[in-house]
């Protein structure tokens, strides 16, 4: 699998991803997550990761980068939005995908990267325990709008 940082022509792939990740979201037709994904690709503290094998999006992640004046004035990353094509997972793409986000943090210096996951599943979190991840050392905590 090689490894990559997303571009423009990746967007359709990407959305295809998702769907599987998650496959209860809305499904966007008006246009509006085009400009959005465009300006995720042209920022730089944005990186969406793709995994490609014989030119087709197998795997992506994507990788937060955030400044911060605490810890040395070091930054830390954040990662989403992993996921792998259903068909192709247990085969160590997630992972390898997951490393190369996580030495690119590294390379930028950053002191933590984080995550979190809605699954409840144990093998998601013994997949992320695999990948350096520790369940130990934060609490996460979540809000979101009233709607």
């Amino acid at each position: 699998m090689i490894i990559r940082e997303a571009n423009t022509e990746d967007f359709d792939e990407i959305k295809r991803l998702y769907a599987q990740l998650n496959p209860d979201d809305p499904v966007v037709t008006d246009g509006r997550d085009e400009p959005v994904f465009q300006s995720i690709i042209d920022a730089d503290h944005l990186h969406v990761f793709v995994g490609v094998i014989d030119e087709k999006l197998v795997a992506t992640c994507y990788l937060n980068f955030i400044p911060n004046l605490t810890r040395d004035v070091s930054p830390y990353c954040v990662i989403e939005n992993v996921v792998t094509e259903e068909s192709l997972r247990n085969q160590g793409l997630g992972k390898t995908i997951i490393k190369h986000a996580l030495d690119f943090a590294w390379s930028l210096g950053c002191y933590k990267v984080m995550l979190q996951t809605g699954s409840r599943r144990e093998s998601t979190h013994n997949f992320y325990k695999s990948c350096g991840f520790s369940a130990d050392e934060k609490f996460a905590f979540l809000a979101r709008p009233n709607r």
